[in-house]
Formats: structure tokens, sequence, C-alpha cells
């Protein structure tokens, strides 16, 4: 756990104040931003938590769980398109993949123009348990917006699509299927 020591910053105006220099030279983070990079952290392992503790019951790691929650939302999903979600590489991804096929979680089939592409699919099996691990996390999501107020959740939703690179968000967009965030 990081100590801040830094003494508390008074409000901070668009942009002089974001960082000040530390004696050696080199720049000096922003106390505040980094409190909230320490939020993230933590929220992110409590996010994550219950799902990993499950997933952890039947063998499976965080990088199933990201494999079964696109493919649920995405039936038929080509490898290729889970690669660039995903950004990892094939070799990744076909060990993750292996052990859910041989699991019953997954199915792979050929495209039906392209025999070349493999649509992924989950099983009754593989639905079951994403649906399972959704369930944790939307009902973790919904109480912490629930407790930050009748505004938090355009606030949350708006700060965290905000927080995907410039470049992704077109595809995020459209992934989650949101027509607020379409551009």
């Amino acid at each position: 756990m990081t100590d801040i020591t830094a003494p508390t910053l008074g409000p901070r105006d668009a942009g002089a104040a974001e960082a000040a220099a530390d004696p050696d030279g080199g720049i000096k983070p922003d106390a505040h931003l980094v409190s909230v990079v320490e939020l993230l952290f933590f929220a992110y392992r409590d996010f994550t938590g219950e799902a990993d503790a499950v997933l952890e019951e039947i063998g499976l790691g965080r990088a199933h769980h990201r494999v079964l929650h696109f493919v649920y939302r995405n039936p038929g999903l080509r490898v290729a398109d889970l690669l660039g979600i995903l950004k990892i590489t094939k070799q990744s991804l076909a060990r993750v993949l292996k052990q859910l096929v041989d699991n019953g979680y997954v199915t792979q089939s050929m495209g039906e123009r392209d025999r070349r592409e493999r649509r992924l699919t989950l099983t009754d099996k593989g639905t079951a348990l994403a649906r399972r691990l959704i369930a944790l996390q939307t009902a973790r999501v919904a109480q912490a917006l629930s407790s930050a107020g009748v505004e938090a959740e355009g606030l949350t939703r708006d700060f965290l699509f905000a927080m995907v690179g410039v470049d992704d968000r077109a595809g995020v967009a459209a992934l989650i299927r949101d027509p607020e965030y379409a551009t």
C-alpha cells in the first residue's frame, strides 16, 4: 500500500497544478489522482473477487472469465475478433480456449462463408457459468451505484468510457451496444 506523504492540495485548476516537480527533477504525481488510481485498483480487486472465487473452484481464472463474458455477449464471435477485444496473443488465447472447450463451456465451429474462420459459442454449461458471474458483478455494480447517488450511473459510465483509449472508443461503443456512446 502506498503512503501518500504530500501535503493536502487545495482545489486544482484545469491544468497547471496537475503535477509538481520533485527534488530529483522528476514529476511528482498529483496526490488526488494517485488516490483515484488506488481506488481503481481496490475497486477492480473487489469487482473481480467474487467471480474469481467461483472460477477458482472449477480450476479456471480471470482469462477464462473474459473469454466467457465476451462470447456470452456475442454468440458466434470470431476468434480473430476476440483477440482484438482482449488484446492478447493467439498463443495466450489458445491455451485458455482449449481449457474452455475441453471442459465443455465453449464450442468452436467453422464460419459459414469462410471455413478458415473459427466461431465461438457457449454451451449450456458455459452460458450458466457466464450468467452466474455476470449476476455477481452486476449486483456489486448496482449496489455501488445505488450508494453513490442518483447521478452516479451516468457519471461513472462517462468516466469509464473516457478511460478507454481514443482509438478504441468506437469499437467499444459498438461492442457494448450503447447508443449513447456511438460516434
